[in-house]
């Protein structure tokens, strides 16, 4: 079953013409992810690698192709109005890989999309993805930029806001034979539009899903929410990992949300919490997997 996304989902890439939208668009396509339509204002008619069709908006693409998904892969200017772009079609689901959108922008968007169905993963975030049964775990949906091969199927959910513990938390279970339900990064900016508690949520009603990876970073509050329902809630055996344990107050890390200020958001704070719930804790991040695992 899997969340938000599955093999049958159709996607349309905004920004499918640009370098790095049209390398990872082929990396979905080969893949065997439904790319069904790209959106490039002013190269409608346009056909990507003689398959995808390519429309000058997303209303005009999802209308003539079915998709209900979108890839955002636009420059940060303008990836706020895609974003809403996307919103305003109707799309059930639009995942923002941009990196470096303004926050102001981000507040906007955030504004405007209460109350619309569609939801954000999202920005700065290496994408979603839910693996298939084929070879390499092909013929599942990549959206985003995260390593296709290194997936497996499985019943483990994967939430992160770093991308490149993501890989590693994936890795680590695919080495040792277990796969992966559903795989989601959620980014590390301080205004996105999914938490790590909404996707708890989802991976605690999925029944494919029997346990859960949780990896968090310093600053906010939002791994100590999830993990305040995880403890009332959650049915299913969890894992954590914190990155930035060593970080003094008031360093920023690599993400815009990742600051430690006001004594909130530390390291400590937050595994603090993760025991209190339950959760297991990684105390590096080579002992992701092996955390679960034993749990389980």
């Amino acid at each position: 079953m899997a969340i938000l996304v599955t093999p049958q989902s159709k996607i349309l890439v905004q920004g499918i013409t640009g370098s790095f939208g049209a390398r990872h668009t082929q990396l979905s396509l080969a893949y065997g992810t439904q790319v069904v339509a790209g959106v490039t204002p002013g190269k409608g008619g346009q056909l990507f690698e003689n398959q995808v069709p390519i429309f000058d908006t997303v209303a005009e693409a999802a209308r003539q192709t079915g998709a209900t998904i979108s890839a955002i892969f636009v420059p940060p200017p303008f990836a706020g109005d895609a974003i809403l772009e996307a919103v305003d079609a109707g799309l059930d689901l639009v995942v923002c890989i941009t990196e470096g959108i303004p926050v102001n922008d981000m507040v906007k968007v955030k504004r405007a999309m209460q109350g619309k169905k569609t939801r954000l993963i999202g920005p700065n975030c290496p994408g979603v993805v839910t693996p298939g049964t084929g070879k390499d775990s092909y013929g599942g949906c990549r959206i985003g930029i995260a390593p296709g091969y290194i997936h497996k199927k499985g019943n483990i959910g994967v939430v992160s806001r770093s991308g490149t513990l993501t890989y590693e938390a994936v890795w680590q279970l695919t080495c040792r034979g277990v796969g992966q339900s559903t795989c989601v990064g959620i980014g590390g900016d301080p205004v996105n539009g999914t938490s790590h508690l909404d996707i708890i949520k989802m991976f605690n009603d999925d029944p494919e899903t029997t346990g859960i990876i949780m990896i968090g970073e310093i600053g906010g509050s939002a791994e100590e929410e999830a993990a305040e329902w995880i403890k009332m809630n959650c049915k299913k055996p969890v894992a954590g990992f914190i990155a930035g344990a060593t970080a003094p107050p008031g360093r920023r890390m690599g993400h815009a949300g990742a600051i430690v200020s006001g004594g909130k958001g530390t390291a400590a704070a937050k595994i603090e919490a993760f025991k209190d719930a339950g959760i297991g804790i990684a105390v590096t991040p080579s002992e992701m997997a092996d955390t679960l695992l034993k749990m389980m």
